[in-house]
């Protein structure tokens, strides 16, 4: 980066061009967030996504995508969001930082990244949040998680059958299960319908939209919203590993 640039007003800048008005206090987290994440991506693999206006793009502005759908969050104050397969914190400490009511679980099965989300979560000065070390599928089954949340959300790279699996346990009946994808959703969510249906689910909604880039480029983006229905029945997940080597149909 050149001498003159501004990383607090390029920050502001993206955000305002996606219609989100980041308070002094958001922008703050947001440049601390990843200055975090580059200290720590020195030393461990967090992320390959590096370079400051790749990150402000490709994981802060897309994590808030969900800002786009006029009913997220649903409750306002106190919406419960758990974040499975959470990595680095993605989606949910850029959820929490633009709404800092929601109460958020961030669950990741690697005790490494657990631990780096702790320290941002201290740094940050963040309330009503936790990260809980758990593989999504041991998650599940426990009493204090299990249909537990009013929305799911998860970035994982993986198939919709396959992540509804993964999420669906953890939505209330009468929540929502979140999906970030790429392009060709419409494609993948019709032949994921038996599957989401099996876990207790419905396809609701597709928000198809172009996520703007540094430098002018831009990727297709969608978000899926899966409306939980019924329970999931208990024998789901299965145990882990048996999603992704046998994903329903």
């Amino acid at each position: 980066m050149n001498a003159s640039f501004d990383p607090s007003e390029y920050l502001q800048n993206a955000f305002a061009a996606e219609g989100i008005a980041l308070s002094a206090e958001q922008n703050a987290a947001f440049l601390l967030y990843a200055d975090l994440l580059e200290k720590k991506n020195a030393v461990m693999n967090l992320t390959a996504i590096t370079d400051y206006k790749d990150v402000v793009h490709k994981h802060f502005l897309d994590s808030c995508a969900p800002a786009r759908l006029p009913w997220f969050p649903p409750k306002g104050e106190g919406t419960s969001l758990i974040d499975v397969g959470s990595g680095a914190g993605f989606p949910g400490i850029p959820l929490k930082i633009l709404y800092p009511g929601l109460k958020v679980t961030l669950l990741d099965s690697l005790q490494k990244r657990v631990n780096f989300l702790n320290e941002v979560i201290e740094a940050l000065g963040l309330g009503g949040i936790e990260a809980v070390h758990a593989r999504a599928e041991d998650g599940a089954r426990q009493e204090n998680l299990r249909e537990n949340f009013d929305i799911a959300v998860s970035r994982a790279v993986a198939g919709l059958p396959v992540l509804s699996e993964y999420c669906l346990p953890y939505v209330k009946v009468g929540g929502s299960f979140l999906a970030y994808k790429g392009s060709g959703a419409e494609e993948e969510t019709a032949a994921a319908k038996g599957a989401v249906k099996r876990l207790g689910g419905e396809i609701a909604e597709i928000e198809v939209f172009e996520l703007p880039g540094a430098d002018g480029e831009s990727l297709g983006r969608s978000l899926i919203r899966i409306a939980k229905t019924a329970a999931t029945p208990k024998k789901y997940p299965r145990k882990a590993g048996t999603a992704a080597r046998s994903p329903l149909t």
